[in-house]
């Protein structure tokens, strides 16, 4: 007797359960916990990290992401009312800027400005590492968040810039009392998820030589690395990451589930 199709999916799911069980039988069996343990969770090195990887590695790297992010937001705000501009120069200008650092590494940009700039101008950003910081991620987190934020501007009815100029509003005062704050309402997610991607691009920062006072999670980590000589510091600075971008990542399914609820 044939099989029905939803027995036979049933069939399919308990095989895939008893392969996955019988790995991680197998698994249990053949590794070393105790060598696992001593690389990765030494609770003693742990103790050692702390309290500085929460009072200077965490706290730098939550300045670094929420300056890059104020500073892109504004910049990517900026570069997609100029894609949006009547004016041609405008438009040109705000794509070539855009093109360029979505084109670029973030790794390129934090060269560029933590040393390019220097070497070959003179150039030392104001604000030290922070400033350096700030204008590079935030250049990288611009590109992005100026499309998203032009996609959100365009995805207002049209209707609503009609219905603010039939009560004489200004194109700019309807854009800034209307549009944007409907565009915001509807690019929050997006946003949300570019500031995960900015809070993960600040690693790169250790790029730049920092001090241990001005040293963020990543150069937190390898630093603790070197002297332990153990996988625990990585570890416990992964946690500190997933501390900051598991809550974010959570908000951002949930604003997305309002919004389909509310479609």
């Amino acid at each position: 007797m044939a099989m029905s199709p939803r027995k036979r999916a049933q069939l399919v799911r308990g095989v895939q359960y008893g392969v996955l069980l019988l790995a991680f039988v197998v698994a249990s069996f053949v590794a070393d916990w105790e060598a696992i343990g001593k690389a990765f969770f030494d609770v003693g090195i742990l103790l050692r990290m702390l309290p500085d990887v929460v009072t200077v590695a965490l706290k730098n790297t939550l300045l670094y992401t929420a300056c890059a992010f104020a500073f892109g937001l504004v910049l990517g705000l900026l570069l997609a009312l100029m894609r949006l501009s009547s004016v041609g120069a405008y438009r040109w200008i705000a794509t070539g800027i855009i093109e360029l650092f979505r084109g670029l590494p973030a790794l390129v940009v934090f060269i560029a400005f933590g040393y390019g700039l220097p070497i070959a101008f003179g150039l030392q950003m104001p604000g030290g590492t922070l400033g350096t910081v700030t204008v590079a991620l935030g250049l990288v987190g611009a590109a992005y968040m100026a499309e998203t934020i032009r996609a959100g501007i365009q995805a207002v009815p049209k209707g609503q810039m009609e219905a603010a100029r039939s009560l004489a509003m200004s194109n700019s005062w309807a854009m800034i009392s209307i549009i944007i704050p409907q565009a915001f309402r509807i690019i929050l997610p997006p946003l949300t998820n570019e500031l995960i991607l900015l809070t993960k691009d600040s690693s790169l920062v250790y790029l730049l030589g920092l001090s241990a006072g001005a040293a963020e999670l990543t150069k937190f980590g390898r630093d603790a690395l070197n002297v332990e000589r153990s996988m625990t510091p990585l570890v416990g600075i992964a946690i500190c990451y997933l501390l900051i971008t598991v809550p974010l990542s959570i908000v951002v399914r949930r604003m997305e589930a309002r919004s389909e609820r509310a479609r």
